[in-house]
């Protein structure tokens, strides 16, 4: 079996991959990037869930910084798709809780190369089509993972690891502890499509529209049916029902528009939760405005003005595996803050602490906090709330 190695390897191509291959690679750090698909950005690229949610609190403050904005700002350098926040981005406007939040909608095809250049740029080795068959654990420590491509079983020895996965899928594999989503995921359908009035992103099902803006409009679920995400026939079904939902759209939209036509569609179940790290600190929605003293940046919620949340470094690990981060949407929370830290921002602030420390550290056991911080700090991010000078 051939074997590569590497200092970081990243697990996963996703926003949260993204940043923290990105972090540890500009702090000198040979760094290994897998993603099992052949493109770049997870659910916001591969899955057309093309909204990069705000970096703002919707009262005016932005609070989510450092790659987190540079990679809002990646996509949109070629032009924005929809919903560019020119308040925040030219300063036209004002920031208040009734003007747009620091969100925009990109095009995700320019975002996945735009990204690929970044990483390379970096340093970082990209292997595609290459998905985690298994981890191996010794004295508590990840040694190796072996992965599946098109050139068979592989093993990838690296002195720390991150996972990006989305699913925890390298947690899982080491016998990490971790949870999964019991509500379930419903099923989405987003796609786009070209007709008499121009090229249109189509969100069926599950939508990214805060309640405060849907005004009562939001559409029936497709069906009733909900989804773990982790077993192979439930996840084919309800691709194959995600295709029945878009080919049933585009047969009504030629009703009244007879040159509807679909330009892309998913080619990834649209799932938002599955599976996380049970991690050292598991943080909670009913923690906003909380200081932690381990924080590693913050994030709003997109759903609602107001909330600010710092992210604790003890969420992205576990003290029973000592080379082993998370980063993205399986870091450690509850379910209910689950669905705010999923988002593009979040997994961003995460990917970039976790790609940080990885490349500060053999042991998180013995990782300097205060060092990691500060780290952070040179690279743009902003950790604590009262940093902001809200009211002052």
């Amino acid at each position: 079996m051939e074997k590569y190695d590497c200092d970081v390897l990243v697990c996963g191509g996703g926003f949260g991959g993204i940043s923290a291959a990105l972090a540890a690679a500009r702090l000198g750090k040979r760094v290994t990037l897998l993603e099992k698909q052949y493109i770049l950005g997870g659910l916001g690229t591969a899955g057309l869930i093309t909204y990069y949610l705000p970096l703002c609190d919707g009262l005016g403050h932005q609070v989510s910084f450092g790659l987190a904005e540079e990679l809002l700002r990646l996509p949109i350098s070629l032009g924005a798709e929809d919903e560019y926040p020119a308040n925040w981005l030219d300063g036209v406007g004002t920031r208040t809780q009734k003007d747009h939040r620091f969100r925009v909608r990109y095009n995700p095809w320019l975002f996945a190369m735009l990204a690929e250049r970044e990483l390379r740029r970096a340093g970082v080795t990209i292997l595609y089509g290459c998905q985690c068959a298994d981890a191996a654990v010794e004295n508590g420590r990840i040694s190796h993972v072996t992965v599946e491509s098109v050139s068979g079983r592989q093993e990838i020895i690296a002195r720390m690891v991150v996972d990006a996965t989305g699913d925890a899928c390298v947690a899982q594999l080491a016998g990490a502890p971790t949870a999964t989503y019991q509500p379930g995921n419903i099923l989405a359908a987003w796609y786009y499509g070209l007709g008499d009035k121009g090229y249109v992103l189509n969100t069926l099902g599950c939508s990214d529209v805060p309640p405060e803006e849907d005004a009562g409009k939001r559409a029936k679920p497709l069906t009733d049916c909900r989804f773990g995400g982790l077993e192979a026939a439930e996840v084919s079904e309800m691709t194959r029902l995600s295709h029945a939902a878009i080919l049933g759209h585009i047969r009504k939209k030629r009703e009244t528009d007879s040159g509807w036509i679909p330009t892309s569609i998913p080619v990834m179940p649209q799932l938002r939760m599955t599976r996380r790290l049970r991690g050292a600190y598991t943080l909670d929605e009913g923690e906003a405005h909380t200081y932690f003293a381990d924080s590693i940046g913050m994030v709003s919620d997109w759903r609602k003005r107001g909330p600010i949340f710092e992210v604790p470094f003890s969420t992205l690990y576990t003290r029973e595996i000592k080379n082993l981060l998370m980063a993205g949407r399986c870091t450690s929370v509850t379910d209910a803050m689950w669905d705010i830290m999923r988002v593009i921002p979040c997994c961003a602030v995460t990917g970039q602490a976790a790609g940080t420390a990885a490349a500060l550290t053999e042991d998180l056991s013995t990782l300097d906090i205060r060092q990691l911080q500060d780290t952070l700090e040179q690279n743009g991010v902003v950790l604590h709330e009262r940093e902001l000078n809200i009211g002052k």
